[in-house]
């Protein structure tokens, strides 16, 4: 893997200046790569001016927007590290994370004021509100001339997640990983860079930076931003033409189907339709396909950049409840927990290796030994098997199995099954005591 990557953002600017990198479909305010580098670039001056250097960790707690992704590359351009925040969260449950990674500045939007006040409290790092006077004296910073390159192993940003166990982990993510995670995007979906995405997914989840975001910006295509999810505008932006590649949860997929455009919407538009995060029930991808749009089914983690399966649209539906095969630059196998490799039709733990991923969690030396095998293959928790044609499918998290009349049972087998009855809108398995 090469030592360093180039700044893409200055190379993108100065390749298409004018192109539109952002766009806020409810104000029609459009944002141009050029101007996007202009803001970067001052905002990494105004972080230096509040004594934010190479290495600190800079938090951030706000709904999607694009100054998010200004403040993103402002921290790539001086080495400091960004930590998204979850806005989900209680304060008393951010305290710990602005803790853990040392903040020693958190930025903020007006929707979480409070919140950021009183999980800053502690700490009291500089607290800076994207929606008072951050944009007046971003503007009245000179732009800062950073760096024009990378070290492709060096910390970008952390997400902090704590899987469906224990307490949230900052799983670092690097340069390399975004750089991987854009090719193997690219080479899935067939990415190009007159394609237009939506920005809709919580910024704090590797989905709402790198599903499709970041790989549109470098690919140059055109971002539209969403604070969240809204069924209407989203059908809205379909039946305009203005979405070519998306990606969802299957909780957005079926809210699409309940909302009252659906039906008069042409799913066509959208030249690939994405899914991951979640089991895709069949029911939905038949719902999908009957209306003539292809779902592909995915799998990735935060640790994994997060892109590693995604399937095919010219498999995707003989091949229903597969996410597919691994892409270019991620390599997986179905192991044994001690990663002995497993043959086609046995269950095993699915386990990764290549460039994009994660080298381990935040300041946990002992997390992040057990995340890898002996041989150096990631270990996901997942259980899944592979067909004779080297398709994967992921039973569910080893940790969720359970036995019932001698048989292992896992919990995914059983809510895709419930799903596709009529009666049932949604399912989910628990366990209880017997």
């Amino acid at each position: 893997m090469m030592r360093f990557v180039t700044d893409l953002l200055a190379r993108r600017a100065a390749l298409a200046p004018d192109r539109a990198a952002f766009i806020d479909p409810v104000s029609g305010t459009t944002l141009s790569f050029a101007a996007l580098d202009d803001r970067a670039s001052r905002a990494a001056t105004l972080l230096a001016a509040h004594g934010i250097a190479y290495g600190d960790r800079v938090g951030i707690l706000c709904r999607n927007r694009v100054e998010f992704f200004e403040i993103l590359f402002a921290c790539a351009r001086i080495g400091a590290i960004l930590v998204p925040l979850n806005w989900r969260m209680p304060a008393a449950e951010i305290a710990p994370l602005i803790a853990d990674c040392e903040a020693r500045l958190v930025l903020f939007g007006a929707e979480d004021a409070d919140r950021a006040c009183a999980a800053a409290a502690e700490r009291a790092p500089v607290l800076i509100g994207l929606d008072d006077d951050y944009a007046t004296q971003r503007d009245a910073c000179e732009p800062h001339a950073g760096r024009s390159e990378w070290p492709s192993d060096e910390t970008w940003y952390l997400i902090y997640t704590s899987g469906t166990t224990g307490r949230p982990k900052g799983v670092i993510q690097t340069y390399a990983m975004a750089l991987v995670n854009f090719i193997n995007i690219t080479q899935a979906i067939g990415l190009r860079g007159t394609d237009s995405t939506l920005n809709f997914l919580p910024l704090f989840h590797t989905a709402g930076i790198n599903l499709h975001t970041l790989p549109v910006l470098f690919a140059g295509g055109t971002n539209y931003i969403l604070p969240g999810f809204d069924p209407g505008q989203l059908l809205a932006l379909v039946n305009a033409g203005k979405m070519d590649v998306f990606i969802g949860v299957p909780a957005v997929y079926r809210e699409l189907t309940l909302h009252p455009d659906f039906g008069t919407t042409d799913l066509t538009r959208v030249r690939h339709w994405a899914c991951g995060g979640a089991p895709l029930p069949d029911i939905l991808v038949q719902t999908f396909a009957d209306r003539g749009a292809v779902v592909c089914n995915g799998f990735g983690m935060t640790e994994t950049g997060p892109t590693a399966f995604l399937s095919d649209p010219e498999n995707a539906l003989d091949k229903i409840g597969s996410v597919g095969r691994t892409w270019l630059l991620t390599e997986a196998r179905i192991a044994t927990p001690d990663g002995d490799p497993l043959p086609a039709g046995e269950t095993g733990e699915i386990q990764f290796h290549g460039p994009g991923l994660t080298p381990g969690y935040w300041n946990r030396p002992e997390e992040t030994a057990k995340l890898f095998t002996a041989d150096g293959w990631l270990k996901s928790g997942d259980l899944g098997h592979q067909d004779p044609d080297g398709f994967v499918f992921v039973a569910g998290r080893i940790k969720e199995m359970y036995i019932s009349g001698g048989e292992n049972v896992y919990p995914a087998e059983v809510e895709n099954v419930l799903a596709r009855h009529p009666a049932v809108l949604e399912a989910a398995i628990t366990g209880h005591p017997d």
